[in-house]
């Protein structure tokens, strides 16, 4: 099949399927300069205006620039240099972005570090990067200290919650912040460390492609890869999503409670606001009562939630005592909880707006590949497939190819989903090996199974290796995951595949169900599976407590087949 043709095809078919508010180029409200000149810039237009808000205490755009600056010196003073991988071992805090901004103003590669990392976990990332500088928890102190000697860390920064927290909080604290400051005589005390800078590093010359962050994938299987990302990388994703997926001004307020470790948190709740200079009201985890309290105190209008914390909501005793109206622009992703148009009904019922899926993407790309608004009318988007993602963001491309030979899929064929993006990672950082078996004739082979259909619609259907094969049949156990989450009673779901000697494979759905589910019992969820799936694609139940789950909010499925 000739690619030029296919994708002459496919774009005239996006296009005539493209929302009309929705621009077809990315938009950069500062133009294309780097993230770290960003905040340089908003903090010269708008420097009173909060940048970031924790519990209440206020960070302005002129203090953020200013402590990053800081910060740099520090570094700078420590050894580091640009090219040099600095690790942030923090959860959500004030700390982790002038972290961020300061690496990034001195031309250095920032690593985040999952704060829920035990020994070995940690130990390996930072074996496999190298860190010599480590910004790190007080609380975690105790952890790296297990391990520092079998790394290559020479220099400990360390800081606490409780140095940013206001006398009076304006949100309910969760007890983890109520912790006092634990003295740490083998690290460098960040913030008072901070306050005694007078100078300045030597200035950087801002290179949009540079290396810039390693984003150690997320994965449920395997050792994570470090995924090497540009600012370039980093801007690129936030025009994109400023135009077609998250559409943030500086007028928006954005409450994030997901963790800027991870990369989609990154995104949302670091990375889009200051590029286009609103403010985020960040909390250090999801707590319902907290979260309605950040929406109606600060007149929110903007959250990025999973479909568990938005159904938690819905559920709530106390959500209607708060005004959450202002909430005009929820971006969701169904992990557990899948969206569905009875969530979407109840969830307009309370707020006035839609909620509207997130769509796909990968940490190689840097996430956010693709986007549904505009595809709401008569729950078009969740009623066309249950794996709907929508459209190619403005500049990408996706196609679906041969998994075995690579050979170019028509449109309605199941096949790879293989994307090509202005944001596509530079490499596995110490893996070429990885990296050019991922990355092929300039398009990222991501493993994931889909399908475009005639429209030029990407439906996402799982991963290969997850995939199934039921008397020869394929059976994507994403897709009835999606459909066992239409059940209100079913809390949520994993779905893995058992051996059969008759049937190839069979698919076997673990399942939790909701608090106040009464009654319901394996053979009753068997019958109602059987009433709305092919037979072929009917699971085994298993009912458990609870579902092994990722830091990141996925099922662990290799737990799951423990099970078996």
């Amino acid at each position: 099949m000739d690619e030029a043709a296919y994708f002459a095809r496919l774009q005239a078919l996006q296009k005539k399927a493209w929302p009309p508010a929705v621009p077809l180029a990315p938009r950069y409200p500062l133009g294309e300069i780097a993230i770290s000149e960003h905040l340089r810039e908003w903090a010269k237009r708008q420097p009173d205006k909060p940048a970031c808000i924790f519990y209440g205490r206020e960070i302005t755009y002129a203090e953020l620039d200013d402590l990053s600056d800081r910060f740099a010196t520090l570094l700078h003073e420590s050894g580091v240099r640009p090219g040099d991988r600095v690790a942030v071992f923090l959860p959500n805090c004030p700390q982790f972005m002038l972290a961020f901004f300061a690496i990034l103003k001195l031309g250095a590669v920032h690593v985040p570090v999952n704060p829920l990392f035990r020994e070995a976990e940690l130990a390996y990332e930072l074996n496999d990067t190298g860190a010599r500088t480590i910004i790190c928890l007080d609380s975690l102190m105790p952890l790296l200290r297990q391990v520092r000697d079998q790394t290559t860390v020479a220099t400990v920064f360390v800081t606490s919650f409780a140095e940013m927290l206001p006398a009076v909080p304006s949100v309910p604290l969760p007890k983890a912040l109520l912790q006092t400051k634990v003295t740490c005589d083998d690290a460098i005390d960040l913030l008072p460390a901070l306050a005694k800078v007078t100078a300045r590093a030597p200035a950087v010359a801002p290179d949009l492609d540079a290396v810039a962050a390693l984003n150690y994938t997320g994965g449920t299987t395997g050792m994570p890869k470090g995924c090497i990302h540009t600012q370039r990388d980093m801007l690129y994703t936030a025009g994109t999503s400023l135009a077609a997926s998250f559409q943030l001004t500086p007028d928006d307020v954005v409450v994030n409670f997901v963790p800027i470790f991870w990369i989609a948190g990154e995104d949302t709740g670091l990375l889009f606001p200051l590029v286009a200079g609103a403010t985020v009201v960040l909390m250090a985890r999801w707590d319902a009562v907290g979260f309605m309290t950040a929406v109606a105190r600060y007149k929110a209008s903007f959250a990025y939630l999973l479909v568990d914390n938005a159904v938690e909501i819905l559920e709530h005793p106390q959500a209607a005592s708060f005004d959450l109206t202002t909430l005009q622009k929820v971006r969701a992703s169904s992990f557990v909880k899948k969206l569905n148009p009875d969530f979407r009904a109840r969830w307009r019922a309370l707020t006035g707006a839609d909620m509207i899926e997130a769509a796909w993407g990968m940490t190689e790309t840097h996430t956010m590949d693709s986007f549904t608004i505009g595809m709401q009318q008569d729950d078009f988007d969740l009623l066309s497939q249950p794996v709907f993602v929508g459209l190619p963001v403005p500049g990408t491309d996706f196609k679906i190819c041969d998994f075995d030979s690579g050979a170019l899929l028509p449109l309605g064929e199941t096949g790879e989903i293989c994307i090509r993006s202005p944001s596509l990672f530079k490499g596995y950082w110490n893996k070429p090996d990885a990296t050019a078996e991922a990355i092929r004739a300039g398009f990222l082979h991501t493993g994931d199974i889909g399908v475009i259909d005639e429209q030029g619609y990407l439906h996402f259907l799982g991963r290969r290796k997850e995939m199934l094969k039921v008397k020869g049949m394929s059976v994507f156990p994403a897709e009835i995951e999606t459909m066992l989450g239409q059940h209100p009673a079913i809390a949520g779901s994993g779905v893995i595949g058992r051996e059969d000697t008759e049937r190839g494979q069979v698919p076997v759905a673990f399942i939790a169900l909701a608090e106040d589910a009464a009654g319901l019992d394996e053979a009753a969820l068997a019958a109602w599976c059987r009433e709305r799936m092919a037979a072929y694609k009917v699971p085994e139940i298993r009912l458990v407590q609870a579902l092994p789950m990722t830091a990141t909010g996925k099922v662990r499925k290799e737990e799951l087949r423990a099970l078996l």
